[in-house]
């Protein structure tokens, strides 16, 4: 699950993280006050307005139609009534939303942490996801911060410093220290940054977090270590431990279609193909993807029904699939292991039935425990679906239908 920048960074606050402060608010109006409280708290003439959407890139990014960036500093309250006014309920595009772009709700108004003094300041990568190869989670860092951290990789990965923590010992003090040093940083910078690491990593566990991206991670110019940026993603399979961030789901920053599926317990992505498959098991998927594929067509969507379909998970994955408009045959794709095919096939037959007249022909292929008798069902229905056992028999009906109907 993703958050937001402003919630994320309320998480990171709780366990010692020092971030750039912000308020975030829904209206050009609600900016405004926003803006005159930090204002007034720092001292700092300077705010910085900054969208909030599930997507990165946003201060390269424009609001459609416009020159307007993303994030944008403003020097006064009338800048910032300007800037929310052009951001709010308008569509951002970044590298990462495509060109559909997002629709922007809300903007984070953030306190300016540039400020003069004695020294420039310095911006840091710092992230910390799991490293599968090794069983671990991985620190990475970079003196390249507020860059992409693909084009670091691409154009000078020496500048990636990677730390490997045993998940049996945690973070230990002096890896904490090797990435400051690594950094170059000395003196209290060297201090801050080594307890904004730790603390870091200490949130990253206690959360059950899949992913944290601090990009960039400040050096102010009186050595002070912050977040002023923040990406979290957290593991699903943990969010029953976290009831309280499950409640930051945003719904309005995801697809509706995965949004109604996760109602039914129903893993699904939406593609842009035009043959939509049902299966059990993600592994199957993939193939049953690979399938579509060399058949001549193109997948319009991942979806796993799990190990315990029926014709009431059935008939959610086909009212699903449907809303696409796009699709113009469905492959069903499923191992009899858990579940028996017969009453697979019986779903299929009654969720075609509870729908009613299915625009598209439909695909069906049972493979496994009564899969003979699940083929029997669906031949016997007298429904326009089509049976299959083999991969091979169900890519030659993909490539028939799919001609069929002049896809």
């Amino acid at each position: 699950m993703n958050i937001h920048e402003y919630q994320g960074k309320e998480i990171l606050k709780r366990y010692g993280v020092r971030i750039q402060e912000g308020i975030v608010a829904e209206s050009p109006e609600k900016a405004v006050e926003a803006a005159k409280q930090i204002m007034a708290q720092t001292g700092s003439k300077f705010v910085v307005v900054k969208s909030q959407i599930h997507a990165g890139g946003r201060g390269k990014g424009k609001i459609k139609g416009t020159e307007q960036r993303g994030v944008k500093v403003a020097k006064s309250v009338d800048e910032v009534r300007d800037i929310a006014k052009n951001i709010i309920g308008n569509v951002l595009i970044t590298h990462q939303t495509g060109p559909e772009g997002k629709k922007v709700n809300k903007v984070l108004v953030a306190q300016d942490v540039y400020y003069p003094g004695a020294a420039d300041p310095k911006e840091y990568y710092i992230s910390i996801l799991l490293d599968r190869t090794k069983a671990c989670n991985v620190i990475m860092a970079s003196t390249e911060g507020g860059m992409d951290i693909e084009e670091v990789a691409e154009h000078t990965p020496e500048k990636i410093i990677k730390e490997w923590i045993d998940p049996a010992v945690g973070l230990q003090p002096f890896q904490a220290r090797k990435i400051a040093f690594a950094l170059g940083l000395e003196g209290d910078a060297f201090k801050e940054m080594v307890k904004f690491v730790t603390s870091l990593y200490k949130a990253y566990v206690d959360i059950d977090a899949s992913m944290f991206e601090i990009n960039p991670v400040l050096k102010t110019s009186d050595n002070k270590i912050l977040a002023v940026d923040a990406k979290v993603n957290l593991d699903d399979n943990a969010l029953y431990r976290h009831p309280d961030i499950a409640n930051l789901r945003d719904l309005n920053e995801e697809d509706p279609l995965e949004v109604e599926a996760t109602s039914f317990d129903l893993n699904y992505v939406k593609l842009d193909g035009n043959v939509g498959c049902m299966v059990n098991g993600a592994g199957l998927a993939m193939a049953t993807m690979d399938i579509i594929k060399l058949s001549g067509g193109e997948p319009a969507n991942f979806l796993d029904v799990g190990g315990g379909a029926n014709a009431k998970t059935v008939e959610a994955g086909f009212r699903i699939i449907l809303k696409d408009p796009n699709v113009k045959a469905i492959l069903i794709n499923i191992f009899g292991g858990i579940v028996r095919c017969d009453r697979v096939a019986t779903g299929v037959v009654e969720a075609y039935k509870a729908i009613g007249d299915i625009p598209v022909p439909i695909i069906v292929r049972l493979q496994g425990t009564n899969a003979e008798e699940g083929a029997r069902i669906i031949d016997e229905s007298g429904l326009k679906v089509y049976s299959a056992v083999q991969l091979k028999e169900a890519a030659a009906k993909v490539s028939q239908v799919l001609e069929e109907v002049g896809a």
